[in-house]
């Protein structure tokens, strides 16, 4: 196995890499066992907690690795119990992660970039611009972090939805997937884990070819191009139209559901013109969609609807066959909510 030259986080290994590691310096495979088993099943921190392992072999670990934990520097609790956390990078940037807990469950919204380049004018992510992507250790550190420090309830679900997109971090986060769904890694149901996207075409047909029986949510959020335009800045590269007709590939080759999210503004989105076009554009397809009242971000001048406007268009949705439910915000109290992170070192939580 090749090294990089300088010390690489150990949580970046997938357990082959760990195994070949093991194997290359001599020592025998099982080891990998053991230190998946120490840091995704025992939160080790440190190589000096595996103490299963000689200290010849914790020096040779530490000769090739690090572990670069994120450094927790503001933590935030909504009234409705929802936790967002701050994490400051090794290199200074900043990114948000939220744990979201419900009866019997709880979801850990992750994020898998410092920063955003997409730019969609209802989110707070890509208002500072984008940085650089996340590592897998990086991705999978929220993870650990909110797995240690919840323990009621238990953490059950993983949504790629916090600050980023994830399939323009394809390899780090296809990487971080397969350790969280693995019976040695985390060891979260693949049906538990779901990925958000824009709307990155060729990303999306890739998803397909995995494998993977992970939950695929399409960021919709305008019910054509000409709506979509306005709001996404990605439609101009991937059009609404095109979008569409990859969606219905994808549901054709995985023979998986896919969650469509739309957001409601106020005479924006939430209207009769759009009620016509969504009918067409989801004529004959088997999906559900997720109707998210636009939550108040300073930067844009947008207009939640009301309670009555909300659900009138629920019940027309619905007369025309679309499945779609309203998820209602969590943690807006402490601009947890969707659209409401960001990445900065300027006022970083609202």
């Amino acid at each position: 196995m090749t090294m990089d030259p300088s010390p690489s986080d150990i949580r970046n290994l997938s357990f082959e890499e760990a195994q070949s590691f093991f194997a290359g310096i001599g020592e025998k495979s099982f080891r990998a066992g053991q230190l998946f088993d120490w840091i995704y099943k025992k939160n080790a921190a440190s190589f000096d907690q595996m103490t299963n392992f000689s200290a010849a072999l914790r020096s040779r670990l530490k000769e090739h690795f690090t572990f670069q934990q994120a450094h927790n520097i503001e933590e935030h609790c909504s009234e409705d119990g929802t936790r967002k956390v701050l994490f400051e990078l090794a290199d200074a940037q900043r990114i948000e992660t939220v744990l979201i807990p419900a009866r019997g469950r709880a979801t850990v919204c992750v994020s898998t970039q410092a920063g955003c380049k997409f730019g969609c004018r209802f989110c707070a992510s890509g208002i500072g611009g984008w940085k650089r992507n996340l590592e897998t250790a990086e991705i999978l550190d929220q993870i650990l972090y909110m797995k240690k420090t919840q323990l009621e309830p238990p953490l059950t679900h993983i949504v790629f939805m916090g600050v980023g997109e994830p399939l323009d971090n394809y390899d780090n986060l296809l990487k971080a997937i397969r350790t969280i769904n693995a019976e040695k890694g985390i060891n979260i149901g693949a049906r538990r884990i779901t990925v958000s996207t824009c709307g990155v075409i060729p990303k999306i047909e890739k998803l397909a070819q995995e494998g993977i029986q992970l939950e695929l949510a399409i960021s919709l959020h305008g019910y054509d191009n000409e709506s979509r335009n306005v709001l996404m800045p990605v439609n101009r590269k991937y059009p609404f139209d095109d979008l569409m007709a990859c969606c219905r590939r994808y549901i054709g080759s995985t023979n998986r559901q896919i969650t469509f999210e739309y957001i409601l503004i106020k005479e924006v989105t939430c209207s009769q013109k759009a009620l016509k076009a969504l009918k067409k554009a989801f004529k004959g397809l088997i999906c559900k969609m997720n109707l998210i009242p636009y939550n108040p971000v300073s930067e844009f001048d947008h207009q939640t609807p009301s309670r009555a406007e909300i659900y009138g268009f629920v019940d027309q949705l619905k007369d025309t066959g679309i499945h779609a439910t309203v998820r209602m915000p969590r943690g807006r109290d402490v601009s947890a909510a969707c659209g409401q992170l960001r990445h900065g070192t300027k006022n970083p939580i609202k």
